[in-house]
C-alpha cells in the first residue's frame, strides 16, 4: 500500500469565521449487489347410440402460447404442470352425483363424479374407445364394439379419429349425473392422469348411462397404457379432470387441447 500525503492549506480569518456555519453534506452514492435472487373390453357391453353430430364452428386460429399466471403459480414459464401436483387437488371428494358409476356391467358401483373450483373429476379405470373413422387400428375386425360414429364430431362434421385424437368418454345423461348442468360439453378440455403422465384431451364421445372411465386409443397410448381396443386399457389408477365452461372449437385440433389445457391446469391449481 502506498502511502498517502495529505497537506492542509491555511484560510484566512474571513473563511474561518464562514466554517462556524452548517453546511449541507451531500449524501454519499452506495453500491449494492443483488444476489439472483388391464380389463377386457368384452366385459363392457356397450348400450346406446350416440347422437347426431353437433355443429361445430370453422376452426379458428390457435391460442397464444401459454403464459404463467398472475401473481405467480405453482410452476414457472416453461414448465409442464405435473401429475403430482394435479393428483394433490383431488385427494378429497365433493360428491355432486346422485349415486355412483360402475366401472364395467357387471362391476359394484363405486366411482362418484366430485366438484372443484372449475372443475368436475373422477378416479376411475380406462377402457379403450376405437369408435370413430376407420383405421388400421379402429374398425370392426380389431374391435367387435367398434361404431363408426362418435357423439361430437370434427368441423368437417366427420366422427372422431380414436387413433389419432386424445379424447374421452363421459356418461349418458341419467339421473346420476348429467354432464351438461356441470359444464361440460363435447369439446371441453380435461387433463387425464395416469402414473406420473398427464394427456390432454377432449370430450368426443358418450357412453352408457351407469358406467364411468373410457378414453381413445391415442389417449390411453399418451398415458403409457395398453392400446389393444379389445383387451387393452388398465383397470384402475386413472384420473380424469374436466375444465368447466371450457371448450375447443374444432376438435380434431389437439394442439389448442394441449395449449389450453395446460393454462387451465394451472388455473386449476391456483383455485384448488
Amino acid at each position: 500500500m502506498h502511502p498517502r500525503t495529505y497537506v492542509l492549506i491555511a484560510v484566512g480569518s474571513a473563511l474561518l469565521a464562514a466554517a462556524a456555519v452548517p453546511i449541507t453534506v451531500l449524501p454519499a452514492l452506495a453500491q449494492s449487489t443483488d444476489e439472483p435472487p388391464p380389463v377386457p373390453r368384452a366385459e363392457r357391453q356397450r348400450q346406446g347410440v350416440p347422437g347426431p353430430p353437433a355443429d361445430r364452428p370453422a376452426a379458428g386460429p390457435p391460442p397464444p402460447a401459454r403464459r404463467p399466471p398472475a401473481g405467480g403459480g405453482p410452476s414457472t414459464e416453461g414448465e409442464p404442470v405435473t401429475a403430482e401436483a394435479l393428483l394433490s387437488k383431488v385427494s378429497h371428494c365433493q360428491q355432486i352425483s346422485n349415486g355412483l358409476y360402475r366401472i364395467r356391467e357387471n362391476a359394484p358401483t363405486a366411482v362418484p363424479v366430485c366438484d372443484a373450483n372449475g372443475a368436475v373429476f373422477w378416479k376411475a379405470d380406462m377402457d379403450i374407445d376405437c369408435d370413430g373413422q376407420v383405421t388400421d387400428r379402429c374398425n370392426t375386425r380389431t374391435d367387435p364394439y367398434f361404431q363408426s360414429m362418435t357423439a361430437y364430431t370434427e368441423s368437417s362434421g366427420r366422427a372422431l379419429n380414436a387413433k389419432e385424437l386424445p379424447y374421452i368418454v363421459v356418461p349418458t345423461p341419467s339421473a346420476i349425473w348429467n354432464y351438461r348442468s356441470s359444464g361440460i360439453s363435447g369439446g371441453s378440455v380435461a387433463a387425464v392422469i395416469h402414473g406420473d403422465r398427464v394427456q390432454y384431451a377432449v370430450v368426443g364421445d358418450t357412453g352408457p348411462p351407469g358406467i364411468i372411465g373410457e378414453g381413445s386409443l391415442a389417449t390411453a397410448r399418451g398415458l403409457g397404457i395398453s392400446t389393444d381396443p379389445y383387451g387393452g386399457g388398465i383397470g384402475a389408477g386413472v384420473t380424469y379432470i374436466l375444465f368447466k365452461n371450457s371448450e375447443i372449437a374444432s376438435l380434431e385440433d389437439r394442439d389448442s387441447a394441449a395449449i389450453q389445457g395446460e393454462e387451465l391446469a394451472r388455473q386449476f391449481l391456483l383455485e384448488n
